[in-house]
């Protein structure tokens, strides 16, 4: 049976994991006490329950866990199960924005602060940390991203250090994403907004992607902007990076910025496995 157990640093997205995990299929039970590991798996296999496999996410939380999960491990894997160890991480600062964002108290008790708490943890689950099968760095990612990410990982779809490129629009009036690797301002291109026939339509109307695409100004912009992709990309790729999203942005997201990002995604798609385009502003209205 294969069996992944998850774990890793407070606030790296383990949950979300866990959740895209149990929808494709697997049996997902958090905080389990490390001394129930082997009984519980023995306890799946002999229900004959179709699962595809057992996802156990153990982590600080569990005192105990951290005194005997080596053992434990052992114990399953003797038995003839496949064990994944994915550690789940993050670059402190992300950690303390996302601590920060949802209020919630880290789990260290005796931690004065948050940062304190991260060190306290980092320090604690470093063992873990380096019998790891994977670990899953989710500082770039957004909650989508970080589903999809995992998904390919269990599916066998990727390569070990794959890069999956997402392009995407946005509107600067609603502020620049926070995952972006790459940001492209293309508010200089003349806006269909001002075009009465156009203004109500988005970059994925043929009217309005023709006004933008068959303007000099943006052949012109293309003729630097995808050499220059061309040229990153395999360098960020040669340097480990797994995700890399690359935003594009207009006044309101809706119409030269969706427009930019459709064909510089289509011209990724001719030289990369992996690459999706996504439009975040495009329903919140007119620029």
């Amino acid at each position: 049976m294969r069996i992944i157990v998850i774990t890793g640093m407070s606030g790296s997205g383990k949950s979300t994991a866990v959740r895209a995990l149990e929808d494709e299929g697997y049996y997902c039970i958090d905080n389990l006490p490390v001394r129930l590991f082997k009984p519980f798996v023995e306890l799946i296999e002999k229900s004959g329950e179709a699962f595809k496999g057992i996802v156990l996410v153990a982590d600080i939380r569990g005192r105990e866990f951290l005194k005997g999960y080596e053992s434990a491990f052992q114990r399953t894997a003797k038995s003839g199960h496949n064990i994944e160890i994915f550690f789940f991480d993050a670059a402190d600062e992300i950690l303390v924005r996302r601590f920060s964002e949802t209020r919630r108290r880290h789990p260290v008790d005796e931690s004065s602060s948050i940062g304190e708490g991260i060190r306290i943890e980092r320090e604690r689950l470093g063992g873990l940390r380096q019998i790891a099968t994977r670990i899953v760095d989710t500082s770039e990612f957004n909650v989508h991203q970080l589903k999809d990410f995992i998904l390919r990982i269990v599916r066998g779809e990727t390569e070990e250090n794959p890069l999956i490129i997402e392009v995407q629009s946005f509107g600067f009036r609603y502020g620049i994403p926070l995952e972006s690797s790459i940001v492209m301002d293309v508010r200089f291109l003349p806006n269909p907004f001002f075009v009465p026939r156009l203004k109500p339509g988005s970059g994925l109307d043929d009217g309005v992607r023709e006004y933008v695409l068959d303007n000099p100004k943006t052949a012109a912009f293309l003729d630097y902007f995808f050499p220059l992709l061309d040229t990153l990309i395999p360098a960020y790729r040669q340097e480990g990076k797994t995700y890399l999203t690359i935003s594009i942005g207009c006044t309101g997201g809706r119409h030269r910025s969706v427009a930019i990002a459709e064909a510089t995604g289509i011209h990724l798609q001719t030289l990369w496995p992996s690459v999706r385009i996504t439009h975040r502003d495009i329903e919140k209205g007119q620029q």
